[in-house]
C-alpha cells in the first residue's frame, strides 16, 4: 500500500495525463489514476495487487494481450544486434521485412511505405503527400482536406484540422488550424446500403469543392474516438467513384480499424475498394512499441519522384526504429499465423450476448457490436470520475469518453473474462 501511495504522490507532483489537469494542479482530478507494476495475458496488476481485465489493449494497440511470449522474443533477439539506427541514408532488415509485409497484406495498388513515429505523423505524412502530389501536378490550388463530421484522425496540427471541429476534441484550437471542409458522416448504418442523402451530401461537396480539395480523409466503416460510429461500407464505394471523378485523393486511416478489429484485416475490405493512401497504426505493434506507417500508390509516390524538389519531405529521427519494426514484424506474424478470424467472430457474439441486458437500461440510447468492438453509448455524458473508479472495482479496465463505454478487448480474450466486462459495465450504468 505504501507504494501504491508513493507512485500516485509522485504522479501528482510531476506527470500531466492526456486529456487531464496538469500537475500542481488545484482543479479536481475528472477520473482517478491507478498505478500499474505489470501485465500479462489480459490483465492488469496494481500496485495495490488488484487485477484488472483490461477491456482497453491499451488503447486498441495490445491486440494480443501483454507479456507475449514471441513478442518479448522478438524484442530480446532485435536488441543484441542494435536497438536504433538512423534511417536517413541506411536500412535494416527490420523495417526491410516490415514493409515488403505490408505491402502483401495492404491493397494491391499501395506499394509504398513511409513509416513514422505514432498514428498522428502517419495522418501528418497523408496529408503532406497528398499536398505534394498536387503541387507536382502543377496544382497548387489544391491544399484543402474533406472529412466527415464525428471523425477523429489524431491530435498534431494537421490530423487536427480533420477532425470534427465542433464536437471534437480540438475546438478551442479552432482559430489556429487550417480551415477545412466537412460533411455530415453517412446516416447509413453498417448493414445498410448507402442512402440517397449521404451520396448528395459527398457528391454536393466535390461539386463545390473539388479544385481546392487535395484528398477526402476518413475513417473507413467505423469512427472511433470520434463516437464510435459504424456506417454503411457501400458509402466507401461512392466515395471511391466520387473521388475519381471529380479527381480528389481519397486517404483511409485505418489508425484504429486495422488488424483485424472489425472483422476484416483492414476495414476497407468490407467494401472491397482501396484507397490513394492509408495510414495504419496502434496495433501494428501488438501495443509493444510506437510505430506507424502511411502507404501509398504508385501513382502518388512517382509523381513526388519526378516533381520538385523529387523528395518527399519528412524525415522523423526515429523512423522505422529497429525494436518497433521487430515488434511490428513478429506481431502480424502472431496475427496472420491465428485463426483470428473465427477469434474476432465469436468475441463479436459474446459481446452481442452479454451486453443485450444493457438495452433495458433507460438511460441506454444505442448498443453496437461490430467484430470486437463493442459500443454502449448513453442519453448522457457518463461522469468520468464515479464511472472509472466503480468499473475498477467491478475489476475491469475501461475508459470511457463523452455518452460511450465501449470494449475494445485483446483478442485472446475468453468467453470468462468477456462476460465480466459486460456484466461490470451493467452494472455500474444501472
Amino acid at each position: 500500500m505504501h507504494q501504491y501511495s508513493s507512485l500516485l504522490q509522485l504522479d501528482q507532483q510531476y506527470i500531466w495525463h492526456p486529456y487531464a489537469v496538469p500537475p500542481h494542479s488545484n482543479a479536481p482530478s475528472d477520473s482517478p489514476i491507478f498505478p500499474v507494476i505489470s501485465a500479462k495475458g489480459v490483465r492488469l496488476k496494481l500496485a495495490d495487487g488488484r487485477e484488472l481485465i483490461d477491456g482497453m489493449s491499451s488503447w486498441w494497440s495490445a491486440i494480443h494481450g501483454y507479456n507475449h511470449p514471441q513478442l518479448n522474443r522478438a524484442l530480446t533477439d532485435q536488441l543484441k544486434n542494435m536497438s536504433h539506427v538512423m534511417f536517413g541514408g541506411l536500412t535494416h532488415p527490420p523495417a526491410v521485412q516490415l514493409a515488403q509485409t505490408l505491402v502483401d497484406i495492404t491493397p494491391n495498388s499501395l506499394q509504398s511505405v513511409f513509416f513514422s513515429d505514432s498514428g498522428s505523423v502517419a495522418v501528418e505524412v497523408a496529408m503532406k503527400m497528398a499536398i505534394q502530389y498536387w503541387h507536382d501536378k502543377q496544382q497548387t490550388n489544391k491544399q484543402t482536406f474533406l472529412s466527415l463530421r464525428g471523425g477523429y484522425h489524431g491530435d498534431t496540427f494537421g490530423a487536427m484540422s480533420v477532425c470534427d471541429p465542433i464536437t471534437g476534441m480540438h475546438s478551442l484550437f479552432n482559430q489556429s488550424l487550417s480551415k477545412q471542409i466537412f460533411i455530415d458522416s453517412p446516416t447509413s448504418n453498417f448493414s445498410e446500403q448507402c442512402n440517397t442523402l449521404d451520396i448528395e451530401n459527398l457528391r454536393s461537396a466535390l461539386t463545390k469543392h473539388h479544385t481546392q480539395l487535395a484528398a477526402f480523409i476518413l475513417e473507413p466503416v467505423v469512427q472511433g474516438a470520434g463516437g464510435m460510429y459504424f456506417y454503411s461500407a457501400d458509402f466507401l464505394n461512392k466515395t471511391r467513384e466520387l473521388c475519381d471523378e471529380f479527381n480528389v485523393l481519397l486517404i483511409f486511416d485505418e489508425i484504429a480499424t486495422g488488424f483485424g478489429r472489425t472483422g476484416k484485416l483492414f476495414a476497407c475490405e468490407h467494401a472491397n475498394i482501396e484507397p490513394d493512401i492509408m495510414c495504419i497504426g496502434k496495433a501494428l505493434t501488438g501495443g509493444y512499441l510506437t510505430l506507424a506507417a502511411t502507404l501509398t500508390n504508385n501513382k502518388i509516390a512517382e509523381t513526388i519522384s519526378n516533381g520538385n524538389p523529387g523528395v518527399f519531405m519528412h524525415g522523423p529521427t526515429f523512423m522505422a526504429n529497429p525494436l518497433a519494426c521487430a515488434a511490428a514484424n513478429a506481431s502480424i506474424d502472431i496475427l496472420l499465423n491465428s485463426n483470428w478470424q473465427s477469434r474476432i467472430s465469436q468475441i463479436e457474439s459474446w459481446l452481442i450476448e452479454f451486453l443485450a441486458p444493457c438495452t433495458a437500461l433507460a438511460k441506454i440510447k444505442n448498443v453496437r457490436i461490430l467484430g470486437a468492438i463493442g459500443v454502449v453509448e448513453c442519453h448522457n455524458a457518463v461522469e468520468m470520475k464515479t464511472i472509472q473508479s466503480a468499473l475498477v472495482e467491478q475489476g475491469v479496465w475501461l475508459r470511457p469518453f463523452g455518452k460511450l463505454v465501449y470494449l475494445m478487448p485483446p483478442y485472446i480474450i475468453s468467453k470468462q473474462d468477456t462476460e465480466q466486462l459486460c456484466k461490470a459495465i451493467f452494472s455500474v450504468l444501472k
